[in-house]
Order: C-alpha cells, then structure tokens, then sequence
C-alpha cells in the first residue's frame, strides 16, 4: 500500500527537517524568496496578502519516481555553516531526509544533497 502525500506537504516536511540539521545555516533561496523579501521591504507583493505564507521552499525539489513503489527523488541544495565540514553536513542531511521518506515510500528514495553556499 502506498501512501499518498500532497507535493506541497511533502516539501515542506523534507525542508523542515534539513533546516533542523545541525550545520545547515538555510536553504537556498530561490526567486520568489528573494523578490517576497523585496516585496516586504516596500509593502506587500502584488496579489497577496499580509503575512500570506509564501510557496514551498526553493531549496528542496521532489520529482516522482517512475511507478508508485518508488518513492521520490529529492534534490536538497543548501547553505551550510562553517563551523562543521560540509561533507559532514551534506550526509547529515542525506542521511535525515532518506530516513523520513524511508519512513513514508516503501524502498529507499534517492537523495542528492548540494552545498550551495559556506557562511
């Protein structure tokens, strides 16, 4: 049996979790992200409203695998601390999101994690 998730979900828990990862500073920004901040600097973005929670976040993409027995491929692209290796990092990360989609999809899904940025 496999169970369904909604996209959106499923990407907001899967960047919650990397966030919680210790060395992960933030995960990269994309776009919208950055014209929302834009945005709230001079007002509210055209056709929202205050507060209004924003799209899911850029740094985390899920794609389906090809049938419904194999889970999802997720690409994770993150701005790491200095303060910890970033290998140790990146596998913190691969090691967090496998689990919890572990948990989820039956098989092991494919993580690819990419250290965008050192701050």
């Amino acid at each position: 049996m496999t169970l369904h998730i909604a996209h959106h979900t499923l990407v907001e828990d899967v960047a919650r979790i990397v966030e919680s990862v210790p060395g992960v500073a933030f995960l990269k920004p994309g776009l919208a992200t950055r014209l929302r901040s834009a945005w709230s600097r001079t007002g509210t973005a055209p056709g929202t409203a205050p507060g209004a929670g924003g799209p899911p976040a850029a740094g985390v993409r899920l794609t389906p695998g090809a049938d419904d027995t194999a889970g999802w491929h997720v690409d994770v692209q993150v701005v790491a601390s200095r303060r910890i290796r970033t290998v140790d990092v990146a596998r913190a990360v691969r090691t967090a999101v496998q689990g919890h989609l572990a948990a989820l999809f039956p098989g092991r899904p494919g993580a690819r994690v990419t250290v965008t940025g050192l701050l």
